[in-house]
């Protein structure tokens, strides 16, 4: 038996100036799966993309528990068993949320970034895949890290020009991103594993936290907060004196002993009104609560043809998987 197990929490909160929640987050304790989303679009449409995507990836994991699935895409051999379950979740997740604009006129350009961790207990990994620039970071012994990079227009202009001064960062294009859920058929995500260790913490966020609070923030709530739930709110509480100005969505994944504990998930608190409708959070919660109604996932049952040949490269830490489609 490993040594190793994970504990979560998880809280979204509408923030201060917006008027709903299009922030959506999961937690699937038996696959210790975690995933935030943050959704894009007019008429509402990104609570619908971010919830299609945390249900899509959810209903995945749950119906192919048994066994090795990654139909209609290929099996990569370059990636590890956990890259190719957690690829090919994300991948049916953006064909679920193109699908759905497609049928819907007021789903038309919705879109979502995702972020999603999968931890292996028997290997010792935390496996992170993500589109967009909602982000993974861990903290470990005092020391915060990035995991994840942004996929956005300011992280493209500081990739291509890094000899770029604070004043001429300053004045790019704040919030456009580069990549993200429903914008194409193809859709390439980073992946990445990172050596879990006991006492890790990991945080994976919406920018909407992100923005608001900067790396050593985040340090300083995740370190002294012994109790997950608690930090959660405390980050959001933080976003908020800040200004709150987006969603907010934490989850946070913590490692240890594998002794006595238990996942635990936040009721998300609304900063709006009492009056205001439930945003996607509260749906997120109580789906993970209740038992999962039918699935809505229509995995083909036809046998794929296999995939070409390829050269398996060196191992990689970070790499970006992009559409193989059987």
């Amino acid at each position: 038996m490993s040594r190793l197990r994970a504990i979560a929490a998880g809280i979204s909160d509408v923030g201060l100036q917006r008027d709903h929640n299009e922030d959506s987050f999961a937690i699937l304790n038996d696959q210790e799966l975690y995933v935030v989303a943050d959704g894009m679009g007019g008429h509402r449409a990104g609570d619908v993309a971010s919830r299609l995507a945390t249900d899509s990836m959810v209903e995945f994991f749950r119906a192919t528990a048994a066994e090795d699935v990654t139909w209609p895409f290929h099996f990569d051999a370059r990636l590890s068993e956990e890259e190719n379950r957690l690829l090919t979740g994300i991948r049916i997740a953006n064909r679920q949320i193109i699908e759905r604009s497609l049928r819907s006129r007021e789903c038309h350009g919705m879109g979502t970034t995702i972020v999603g961790a999968l931890f292996s207990a028997d290997k010792g990994k935390m496996f992170i895949g993500h589109v967009g620039d909602s982000r993974a970071y861990r903290v470990r012994e005092g020391a915060i890290s990035q995991l994840t990079r942004d996929h956005s227009l300011v992280n493209d202009y500081l990739l291509a020009m890094p000899e770029l001064t604070e004043e001429q960062r300053s004045e790019l294009p704040k919030n456009v991103i580069t990549r993200a859920l429903g914008m194409q058929d193809h859709v390439t995500v980073d992946l990445q594993s990172d050596d879990a260790r006991i006492g890790d913490t990991y945080v994976l966020c919406s920018d909407g936290l992100s923005g608001m609070l900067d790396d050593g923030e985040i340090l300083v709530v995740v370190g002294e907060s012994a109790d997950i739930s608690e930090a959660c709110r405390r980050l959001v509480a933080i976003a908020n004196e800040h200004g709150g100005e987006d969603n907010i969505t934490a989850v946070i994944v913590r490692i240890e002993d594998n002794g006595a504990g238990r996942i635990e998930m936040e009721q998300p608190t609304p900063a709006a009104a009492p009056e205001a409708p439930p945003g996607p959070e509260s749906a997120a919660v109580e789906q993970l609560t209740d038992p999962m109604p039918a699935l809505a996932l229509e995995l083909p049952t036809s046998t794929p043809a296999p995939a070409p040949e390829s050269d398996t490269p060196s191992a990689k830490t970070d790499q970006s998987a992009d559409d193989d489609e059987g």
